[in-house]
C-alpha cells in the first residue's frame, strides 16, 4: 500500500469531535477509494461500502426517505448480514457519489443524527452534468477535502526514501547549504523518473514493481483514454467534441514559445465563446491547472491576475509526458529534450505547486519580460524561473533591479543547480520545487 499524505488528514478528521460527513474530491484514479478504504479498515470495526458507479442499483437506497433509520434499514436489506451498524464504530463510504445526488443530500441527515461517520468520494463533482448546482448540497453539514495524484514527496516515499533524507533537503533549503553530492545525484535521478511516471498510484506502483517505463506508459495511455471517455459520456452533448479538442491541444499550446493558451490553436479561428466552457469542464474535472498572467508581479496575486490571459498545464506530469510521442520518456531520462524541455519542466513545476494546493500565476509583458511563475513565498511575492539546465534569468534580474517599480521579495531559480544564494536570487535544484510552499 502506497503511503499517502491524506492519511494524516483523515486521522485529524476522525479526531475532531464535531466532525461532519467528509466529501473527498479529486480527479479520477488519483487514489481516493484505496486511501479511504485503508483508513476505514484500520480505524473502524464496521465498514459499509457503496460504490454508485460499479453498482448503480445502490442509488435506490436513497430514492425515498432520507431519515437515517430508514437508510440503515435499506442498506441492511441490500448488503445482508455483513452490514453491521454500531453507533460510534461504523463508517459508511459512499464512493463515486456524483452518480447518486440524493446520497449527497443525505449527508445533512447523517450529520444531524451523529451515530455514524460518513466519507463520500467523487471524481466529477462540480463539472457540467454533475455540477453541484444541480443537486442539493448540504451546505454547513459537510466538509470537503481535495485529493491529488501522488506528489513528488509521496513518490520519494514509494521509492524507499526515508523521512530523514527529506528532512535533510528541508534543512538545506532553510539554511541555504548545498545538498551532499550523493543525495543530490540520487534526487536528480528520481526527479527525472517522476517527470515520466507522475503520480497516478497505479502507475507508480507498476513502476516500483517492474521499473519498466514501457509498462507505465501503457497504463498512462489507458488513464488518458478513460478521461476522453468521460468527456464523451458525461459532458453535455453540445460540448463533447469541443472538450476533447481542448484537451488534445495542450501539448501544442505548451510547445509554443509564448505558452499563452490560444483558442485558435485548438481550431483555426477558434474563440473563447466557442471553447471556454469546454476548457472549464476539463479544469473542473481536475485534469488541468490554469496559470494566470499578472498585470503586476506583486501581492495580492489573485487581485492582479488577468483571468483572460493564462497558460494551461496538465495537473499530473506523467500524464503530460504520456500525451507526447512515444520515446519522449526515454529522452527525458537521458536528458535529450532539445527545444521542448522547457515545456516539460514548466509542467513539472506546475505539478509540484498544484499538488500542494497552490494557485498558479506568471508574469509576461510584450516588452519581452517573462517570469515562468510568481508565487507567495514567506509572505512576499516571489519570482520563480524554471531552467531545464542553467540560465541567467535576465527577466528576473530586470525586475529585481527596479524595486521602485516592482514590489517583489526576491527570486528563485529552479534548474540544474545545487542550493545557493546571490543578489537576492535563490538557486535550487529542480527536485526542491516541492519544498517551496
Amino acid at each position: 500500500m502506497l503511503k499517502r499524505k491524506i492519511e494524516d488528514q483523515l486521522i485529524q478528521w476522525k479526531n475532531n469531535e464535531n466532525r461532519k460527513p467528509l466529501v473527498i474530491k479529486g480527479v479520477r484514479q488519483c487514489g481516493k477509494t484505496a486511501s479511504v478504504q485503508a483508513f476505514a479498515e484500520q480505524y473502524y470495526d464496521h465498514v459499509i461500502y457503496l460504490n454508485f458507479f460499479e453498482n448503480p442499483e445502490y442509488a435506490s437506497v436513497f430514492a425515498g426517505s432520507l431519515k437515517v433509520d430508514d437508510l440503515v434499514m435499506y442498506m441492511s436489506a441490500l448488503l445482508g448480514r455483513n452490514a453491521i451498524f454500531e453507533p460510534g464504530n461504523t463508517i459508511i463510504i459512499l464512493d463515486e457519489i456524483q452518480h447518486c445526488p440524493n446520497a449527497r443530500t443525505s449527508l445533512k441527515f447523517f450529520k444531524l443524527d451523529g451515530r455514524y461517520d460518513v466519507i463520500a468520494t467523487g471524481s466529477l463533482l462540480g463539472v457540467s452534468g454533475y455540477g453541484e448546482e444541480e443537486i442539493s448540497v448540504p451546505v454547513g453539514y459537510e466538509e470537503t477535502l481535495q485529493m491529488y495524484p501522488m506528489d513528488f514527496e509521496e513518490f520519494l516515499w514509494a521509492n524507499g526514501i526515508e523521512q530523514n533524507v527529506v528532512d535533510l533537503l528541508k534543512r538545506s533549503l532553510e539554511e541555504v547549504t548545498p545538498v551532499p553530492a550523493p543525495i543530490h545525484e540520487r534526487m536528480k535521478d528520481l526527479l527525472y523518473q517522476y517527470t515520466v511516471v507522475g503520480g497516478m498510484p497505479e502507475v507508480v506502483q507498476r513502476f516500483i514493481d517492474t521499473r519498466q517505463i514501457s509498462q507505465t506508459f501503457v497504463l498512462q495511455r489507458d488513464i488518458i483514454s478513460s478521461y476522453r471517455d468521460d468527456m464523451v459520456k458525461y459532458a453535455n452533448q453540445k460540448d463533447k467534441s469541443k472538450i476533447r479538442e481542448c484537451f488534445d491541444s495542450i501539448p501544442k499550446q505548451l510547445a509554443k514559445e509564448n505558452k499563452k493558451f490560444q483558442y485558435s490553436v485548438i481550431r483555426k479561428k477558434g474563440t473563447a465563446d466557442m471553447y471556454e466552457g469546454s476548457l472549464k469542464w476539463i479544469e473542473d474535472a481536475g485534469i488541468i491547472n490554469r496559470c494566470y498572467n499578472l498585470s503586476l508581479p506583486e501581492l495580492p496575486l489573485d487581485g492582479n491576475a488577468d483571468k483572460e490571459i493564462f497558460k494551461v498545464y496538465m495537473a499530473d506530469t506523467g500524464l503530460f509526458t504520456a500525451m507526447l510521442e512515444e520515446g519522449t520518456q526515454f529522452d527525458i531520462l537521458q536528458g535529450n529534450l532539445y527545444g521542448y524541455k522547457g515545456a516539460i519542466f514548466e509542467n513539472l513545476v506546475a505539478d509540484m505547486l498544484g499538488k500542494r494546493g497552490k494557485s498558479l500565476y506568471y508574469f509576461r509583458k510584450d516588452s519581452g519580460i517573462e517570469i515562468d511563475f510568481v508565487m507567495r513565498y514567506k509572505g512576499k511575492a516571489t519570482l520563480l524561473e524554471v531552467k531545464a539546465a542553467t540560465g541567467n534569468a535576465k527577466s528576473m534580474k530586470t525586475i529585481l533591479g527596479h524595486p521602485e517599480k516592482y514590489h517583489v521579495g526576491g527570486g528563485i531559480k529552479l534548474g540544474d543547480y545545487n542550493v545557493g544564494l546571490a543578489n537576492n536570487i535563490l538557486t535550487l535544484p529542480l527536485y526542491m520545487g516541492f519544498l517551496i510552499v
